[in-house]
């Protein structure tokens, strides 16, 4: 990750989630978070397109109108959108953390580079899927709106939590000069 606002939010994530493959969604709290409020989104994971269920004031503006109910997927390029929709698939079907380059252009034709930092919340029965994430410009001064969003590259981010079962251990007597191995007993020719 490059952007200072993607590391913050993953940080946090990760220490919400606490060994889980994803925190739930309750234990994100907003205030904790208050600086980056602006450029973060949350997306419900259950309605095709991915809708807005929540977008920052600032994602607005780099974007140009309220994305609230509007698909995240329709944000791209035509030929871009089944693209993002398949990354969004991996990170709220496989739980798996994402960060994403983007490429867009500026009212005045300018390439814009942008890091998309994708987050999972824990799957809860009854409840509707969600993800949330941010968008963040990598340049320190951007002029929206954006337009023509393209994904130019995607990695997982962070290790998976791999919870092993306790070892057990055996204990074996040692007789004088004896060792005991536990195993099969073979044939040999």
């Amino acid at each position: 990750m490059k952007h200072p606002s993607s590391q913050a939010f993953f940080a946090y994530w990760d220490k919400q989630r606490d060994g889980a493959a994803a925190p739930d969604r309750s234990a994100i709290e907003p205030d904790a978070l208050r600086s980056l409020l602006g450029d973060m989104f949350v997306v419900s994971c259950d309605a095709p397109g991915y809708p807005f269920r929540f977008a920052g004031t600032r994602l607005n503006a780099l974007l140009g109108h309220d994305l609230k109910g509007e698909k995240l997927t329709n944000q791209f390029m035509l030929e871009q959108r089944r693209s993002i929709e398949q990354v969004l698939d991996i990170v709220s079907g496989d739980t798996v953390a994402v960060v994403a380059g983007i490429l867009a252009t500026a009212p005045n034709a300018t390439p814009v580079t942008l890091e998309l930092l994708l987050l999972p919340f824990a799957q809860r029965p009854h409840t509707p899927l969600s993800a949330t994430g941010l968008l963040t410009p990598l340049a320190t001064r951007v002029i929206g709106p954006l337009t023509s969003l393209r994904l130019t590259s995607w990695r997982t981010v962070g290790q998976q939590p791999r919870r092993f079962p306790p070892r057990k251990l055996r204990k074996f007597q040692v007789i004088r000069g004896l060792t005991v191995y536990e195993g099969s007993r073979g044939d040999s020719a």
